[in-house]
């Protein structure tokens, strides 16, 4: 059998080294037009800033090396032009040379990934750059270098986006602003777990431009940005608004596609039954809403190489879907994700609940404890369907839980019974995963009603009050605006001046001494809710 892998990276690199794995006889043939078939393209931002400091360390494995190991026929500068998938044929060009020739196939695998969307391509400047390959970084890194720059804008603030802008903030002499067409940075967070995303970024000196779109570029002595409202000058500019599935190839092929990218079946099969696809090129099933999505991640392209090549050597197997995990560094903080947002809910008439908790990454007598916040998503039945993370500590190993207990369709119980590693450095006793089942199966066992701060005002307006069961010295470094102020462990003793006609939405820091308090409130015949998040998560989300 003869396999064409058009593309290499996560996706085409992947394949064809599971291919060889499976069947050693098998000619296999990689074409990708760059320099490189394997780098580390989620590691570029931190050359840039200097953190990988030898480029050699992005380069995983050299078309030779990956030869000596594989047996795969790698060629690169070399760019597949046209498909005839009737007569199983390839037409490739040299791009030294540009010498055309073809190739014939039994299998094809397509992974030609995403380019990085310019739309100000035409400027034709080198002071305008996008992010995709090693040569980009380096010509990114060697133009802030030698040149004497002070501003530099990020157009968009995606992954990418807030990745630059921390490596960039490396560089002592540079301002660095991120201009955000969208209400927030981190498209797929919930609004309000990204303030805390641009609390921390504010905070490093990066300055935010939201809600506030680029609507051209003017290529003066300076660059002109001029913006939806107002204009900002740069000395540099990196593109990081997205990126669009490279589809050319396979629209001209005629398979089919949605408009996004190239729509494949559970085998990661095309509309032709020996052509493959896979990677940032094609379109996959969300496996929590089963509707189409597009998510361009080097995890999911992995799994998807294995399964390809699985595939093409006759071990049927399916690829399952897409839940989104993902994590991110963010200076001393991680922020990672998993699952559904509450956008995607809305749009797909989902009926959830959230709920936030804010528990120590360990046990807080030992050194070093830092509060974690923990949102989740949840269904009637206590079924988990998304959530997110912010901490200095540990935000990956709970993110990584929450997306196996999305996938495993477990509930908030399941995440009570389960027994995790403990010791004083690394948790608690009581897991923060467990805290958080604990307080999920609470508001559905009846024990506690819930509400979210951006219920509040509008509860308020309806005649409820707000009750503050923090410390004396708590309250008077702030409060919410009117609330009633009676300390938890005096609550007992003033609860005659509570009245039982009025409803209480209830708060402390995070959400603990709240939750006491609305126990103690509720089997005392009051009307109580707990205001989830606590002062701390208001004063975040205002901030």
């Amino acid at each position: 059998m003869k396999v064409i892998i058009v593309g290499g990276v996560a996706g085409g690199a992947t394949t064809a080294a599971r291919l060889r794995r499976l069947n050693e006889k098998m000619e296999i043939i990689m074409i990708d037009r760059g320099n490189h078939i394997s780098f580390a393209n989620c590691g570029l931002p931190y050359y840039i800033g200097d953190v990988i400091k030898n480029k050699k360390e992005l380069l995983l494995q050299t078309p030779e090396s990956f030869n000596e190991r594989f047996n795969v026929d790698v060629r690169v500068r070399q760019e597949v032009i046209s498909i005839n998938s009737r007569e199983k044929k390839i037409k490739i060009r040299k791009l030294a040379t540009n010498e055309e020739y073809e190739e014939t196939y039994d299998k094809l695998v397509l992974s030609p990934g995403a380019e990085p969307i310019n739309p100000f391509e035409s400027l034709n400047s080198n002071r305008i750059k996008t992010l995709r390959t090693v040569e980009d970084t380096i010509e990114i890194k060697k133009y802030i270098n030698d040149n004497d720059i002070e501003d530099v804008a990020i157009i968009g603030g995606g992954y990418i986006g807030v990745e630059m802008a921390e490596n960039l903030s490396n560089y002592s002499n540079l301002n660095v602003t991120i201009i955000q067409k969208g209400t927030h940075l981190i498209n797929p967070l919930d609004e309000d777990i990204a303030s805390f995303v641009h609390t921390e970024l504010k905070s490093r000196g990066i300055n935010l431009i939201l809600n506030n779109g680029v609507e051209k570029i003017e290529d003066k002595e300076k660059l002109e940005i001029i913006l939806s409202n107002g204009k900002i000058k740069a000395d540099f500019v990196v593109l990081c608004i997205g990126v669009k599935p490279e589809i050319s190839l396979a629209e001209n092929a005629g398979l089919e596609l949605n408009g996004k990218g190239i729509l494949v079946d559970e085998y990661m099969r095309t509309s032709n039954k020996d052509i493959y696809a896979l990677g940032d090129a094609v379109i996959v099933k969300n496996s929590i809403t089963n509707n189409d999505m597009y998510l361009a991640l080097a995890g999911p392209a992995n799994r998807q190489a294995r399964i390809v090549a699985n595939n093409i050597v006759g071990k049927e197997t399916v690829y399952e879907g897409v839940i989104g995990s993902s994590i991110l560094k963010i200076f001393d903080y991680s922020l990672a994700m998993t699952g559904l947002n509450e956008k995607i809910c809305a749009e797909n008439n989902i009926e959830y609940k959230s709920i936030i908790v804010s528990p120590n990454s360990h046990a807080g007598y030992y050194p070093g404890a830092e509060m974690l916040t923990i949102k989740a998503l949840y269904n009637k039945d206590g079924k988990i369907l998304g959530s997110q993370v912010w901490g200095k500590e540990g935000v990956d190993k709970i993110c990584d839980i929450l997306a196996t207990a999305i996938k495993m369709n477990l509930t908030a119980y399941d995440l009570e019974k389960l027994e995790l590693c403990y010791a004083p450095p690394f948790s608690s006793a009581k897991s923060p995963v467990n805290i958080l089942g604990n307080s999920i199966a609470n508001e559905l066992d009846g024990l506690v009603k819930t509400v979210t701060w951006k219920d509040v005002e509008k509860l308020v307006k309806k005649g409820y009050e707000v009750l503050d069961v923090r410390t004396n010295g708590e309250y008077e470094k702030g409060n919410y605006k009117n609330s009633i102020h009676i300390p938890i462990d005096e609550l007992r003793n003033n609860i005659d001046k509570l009245s039982k006609d009025k409803k209480y939405l209830v708060y402390c820091k995070t959400g603990l001494r709240s939750y006491i308090a609305c126990r103690i409130l509720t089997q005392n015949g009051f009307d109580v809710y707990n205001i989830t998040g606590g002062y701390y998560f208001y004063e975040m989300i205002n901030s």
